[in-house]
């Protein structure tokens, strides 16, 4: 029990961080709150609903996996290299590609 409550813990610290220091993870959970009730109206059944939220909570997943990322190559140093520059675009490239599923996901199932 006592593992399980650190992990939630750590998971709710992870949150709170990402929320202070991440203004994009900021702008998705508030595209997040305006979008989930939005979705769960507008689904007419249980699996439209599933298919308009389910891209929406891989966005936030996503962000949080790149801010993880983007937050371990800034401690190993502030030297821009190649290789790190290529780490966090590939990392942006990702949040991209989510924000793009989520629309093309939600164009299908609405229309």
């Amino acid at each position: 029990m006592l593992r399980l409550y650190n992990a939630t813990r750590y998971s709710f610290m992870g949150l709170a961080s990402a929320w202070r220091t991440e203004a994009a993870f900021r702008q998705e959970i508030i595209l997040f709150l305006v979008l989930a009730p939005l979705g769960c109206w507008l689904g007419d059944n249980g699996v439209e609903r599933a298919l308009l939220l389910a891209p929406l909570f891989l966005v936030l997943i996503v962000e949080l996996l790149n801010s993880g990322l983007e937050a371990a190559i800034d401690r190993i140093g502030p030297e821009i290299h190649p290789l790190a520059k290529q780490a966090k675009d590939v990392g942006s490239a990702a949040v991209f590609v989510a924000l793009a599923g989520t629309l093309v996901i939600w164009v299908l199932v609405l229309f």
